[in-house]
């Protein structure tokens, strides 16, 4: 028996929707109409819309109702900024407090990496690369940090520009990781955090 409100379900299914651009970023959501395609009345809808609004999917103008998100330029830097802040953050924790098995992991993760590089696989290296990361978050098991991530990564899904796809730049992320791990695996937390930090600068300039 599933329990799952309603408006959670709901908000999944427009998440989903958004992120695959069937909603351009800037554009209205007709909150009534949304509910007929759905097949649901208003209320679930307008608590799935307050969800996605939260998350800094959907963005409320006064009088107006309810838009996708538009990411500009300022936007960016200011997300990567924290995104810079925080990871460095995590990485530096999973530097000093990693178990042997959770470097493994890391290790095993990257070499998974190192394999959707060499094959040109982007989609395939960009799963991986975010289980790196989400890795990281796990073992600095902080809850807090992990919410705030999950969220910014969520407004920079609303570009349909992967940077992945410039040319050059698959192989210097995966350098980048490189060092990332490598400070990991010596345990040195600040040379940890300078190297992820540098990695989020450099995903900025392919992002612009």
């Amino acid at each position: 028996m599933n329990s799952r409100p309603l408006y959670e379900e709901v908000a999944e299914r427009l998440r989903g929707q958004i992120f695959a651009h069937d909603f351009a970023p800037g554009s209205w959501l007709d909150e009534q109409s949304l509910a007929e395609q759905y097949g649901i009345s208003r209320t679930p809808m307008r608590e799935a819309i307050k969800v996605l609004a939260a998350e800094g999917l959907i963005t409320m103008k006064l009088r107006r109702g309810a838009y996708v998100t538009e990411v500009n330029q300022t936007d960016l830097a200011q997300i990567f900024t924290v995104l810079s802040l925080l990871e460095g953050e995590a990485a530096k924790t999973a530097a000093l407090k990693a178990s042997e098995s959770d470097l493994n992991r890391l290790d095993d993760l990257h070499l998974k990496l190192e394999k959707a590089a060499a094959d040109r696989d982007l989609e395939q290296f960009f799963d991986i690369n975010v289980r790196f990361h989400d890795l990281l978050l796990e073992i600095t098991a902080n809850p807090w940090m992990t919410g705030v991530i999950a969220d910014l990564r969520k407004v920079l899904k609303l570009q349909r520009r992967n940077s992945l796809d410039q040319t050059g730049r698959l192989q210097n992320s995966l350098l980048e990781h490189r060092d990332i791990l490598k400070a990991i695996l010596q345990r040195d937390g600040d040379l940890a955090a300078k190297t992820m930090r540098a990695h989020l600068a450099q995903g900025l300039v392919a992002s612009r």
